[in-house]
């Protein structure tokens, strides 16, 4: 499966989970439904995944953690606030380049129209 299929998969996912709960929880209630629609739809999907920063060449354990790595090709970054930082979107830039992915979305529940909370950040994907 590609990263814009998997993208699309996602997205519909997060849009059930929106629907049924609406903004204004936390993020972890959000990333606790969205990683189960995604595993009941069949899709590996690994939560908090840790992600090793090579530094100088030497693996640092403590790079970071993804939300959620869905097919091993999207990184999903889980927010439930108001605004959106921009440097949000530069993390998640940075996110992909360490873990060699081409593809993240960063979707904000907080906001009451979630089409208004997804952000797609690429790493050299067409």
């Amino acid at each position: 499966m590609r990263e814009n299929e998997v993208a699309s998969r996602v997205l519909n996912a997060a849009f059930e989970v929106h629907t049924t709960l609406g903004p204004g929880l936390l993020e972890s209630v959000y990333e606790t439904a969205l990683f189960y629609e995604l595993t009941v739809a069949g899709l590996h999907v690994e939560r908090q995944k840790a992600i090793p920063l090579i530094y100088k060449g030497h693996k640092l354990e403590d790079g970071f953690r993804a939300d959620l790595v869905v097919e091993r090709c999207v990184e999903v970054e889980l927010k439930s606030i108001e605004l959106v930082p921009a440097v949000a979107y530069k993390i998640l830039l940075s996110h992909l380049r360490l873990a060699d992915l081409r593809l993240g979305l960063l979707i904000n529940f907080g906001e009451e129209h979630l089409k208004n909370g997804i952000k797609r950040v690429v790493n050299g994907l067409a």
